[in-house]
């Protein structure tokens, strides 16, 4: 295997920087990269497709080391555990001569009888997700362990499906799949450079997300609120569908967020947003029976998406899913009167976990406030299902 040392030294201390220091592997990598402009495409490939594969796999290769990575030599060693699985020769450096790989091979088949192990996740998530998703929680988390696609949506505000998929053709990149107005490209690719991106062509949104805005069955000349935006994807395609006429509006308590927002909406050439920051609950109040539609995209443990964030299952605990039960149940409890009778809500989340999801609206209807809603539909998407993320939807009606 031929790698230059400083590529393995910059991925041990990236490494390090995630698991030692708490880092968001996804600001690791980015800054690294940033930061080593002069790497050619193979060496910024190796670099990220090592880390991402170690974070993915951290507790199998830990388990077959016999110790978490404390010192610099065990972190060589994690990356000799990981290029022998993946069949590769190891690099002739010092810190790999004494590596045995026939005993790697020989404990990873004794580890692979293991579930938790062999998928390498926490012993609290092995358990909730056999005790929430039964005798779905095999395929799913073996899904979750994939590496997944990039799914791209359509502007329609500003040009159709058949033209954007001839542009990317152009660019060199296939289009494998289409469901609706969502592309999946057929490999990896950099795809904010393009002047098609920058124009506002389509948005990097994976299919599973892209169900939730026509769920909820939004018309031109409706007034719509987005009441968790974030960064606004969902809030983006609200406004395509809604073609540009009637009342927009995004809310969320994050600024930075609504500011990456109010940067995308004019690229997509939104001309009705209305963005607004949420600094407390009397905030809210004036927006209540105001909504035709409202979407309550939630903050969630993300458990749908980790093949995208697998660092992610690291830093989520018992003590934080049951924190973001009780938000999402704040949520729905203050939110959900910003539906006016008459209009629709959706509740949604990128997580798997039924108590997240069926559970969280179940309690919300039985609860007082919303005791003047019913719920007319729900989704529940797995990730092995179609290969695309875990997410819930549920549609419910205000009377």
């Amino acid at each position: 295997m031929k790698v230059h040392r400083n590529l393995v030294l910059a991925t041990i201390q990236a490494l390090q920087q995630i698991f030692n220091e708490n880092k968001q592997a996804d600001r690791v990598v980015e800054s690294l990269l940033k930061s080593n402009s002069k790497w050619g495409s193979r060496d910024r490939r190796f670099i990220a497709d090592t880390i991402y594969s170690v974070v993915r796999w951290y507790r199998l290769f830990y388990e077959n080391l016999g110790h978490a990575p404390q010192t610099e030599q065990d972190w060589w060693n994690i990356l000799a555990i990981h290029w022998t699985l993946q069949n590769e020769e190891l690099p002739a450096f010092p810190e790999m001569e004494n590596i045995d790989k026939s005993n790697i091979l020989q404990k990873n088949e004794a580890l692979q009888k293991v579930r938790k192990i062999r998928e390498s996740i926490p012993d609290w998530l092995d358990e909730i997700g056999e005790k929430e998703l039964k005798g779905n929680w095999d395929a799913t988390i073996k899904a979750l362990n994939e590496t997944t696609s990039v799914s791209l949506r359509t502007n329609t505000l500003k040009t159709k499906k058949n033209n954007l998929i001839q542009a990317l053709y152009k660019e060199g990149i296939i289009v494998k799949k289409e469901i609706g107005e969502g592309l999946t490209i057929e490999k990896r690719a950099k795809l904010t450079h393009l002047k098609i991106y920058e124009e506002g062509w389509f948005e990097v949104q994976d299919i599973s997300s892209q169900m939730v805005a026509p769920l909820l069955d939004v018309k031109p000349g409706m007034t719509v609120i987005d009441a968790c935006a974030g960064a606004g994807g969902k809030t983006l395609h609200l406004a395509a569908i809604m073609q540009n006429k009637g009342k927009l509006i995004a809310l969320d308590v994050a600024e930075n967020k609504l500011r990456e927002l109010k940067k995308r909406s004019e690229r997509a050439g939104v001309s009705i947003l209305e963005i607004n920051p949420l600094s407390n609950l009397e905030s809210i109040k004036k927006y209540y029976n105001t909504a035709d539609r409202l979407l309550l995209d939630v903050p969630c443990t993300g458990l749908g998406v980790l093949r995208r964030t697998p660092d992610s299952k690291w830093k989520i605990t018992p003590e934080f899913l049951q924190q973001i039960q009780k938000t999402q149940q704040e949520i729905l409890q203050n939110y959900s009167a910003i539906c006016k009778p008459g209009g629709q809500m959706i509740y949604a989340t990128c997580s798997i976990l039924p108590s997240e999801n069926e559970y969280a609206v179940e309690k919300f209807l039985a609860s007082e406030a919303g005791k003047s809603f019913s719920l007319l539909e729900q989704k529940s998407i797995l990730p092995q299902e179609h290969g695309h993320d875990g997410f819930y939807m549920a549609l419910l009606s205000r009377l």
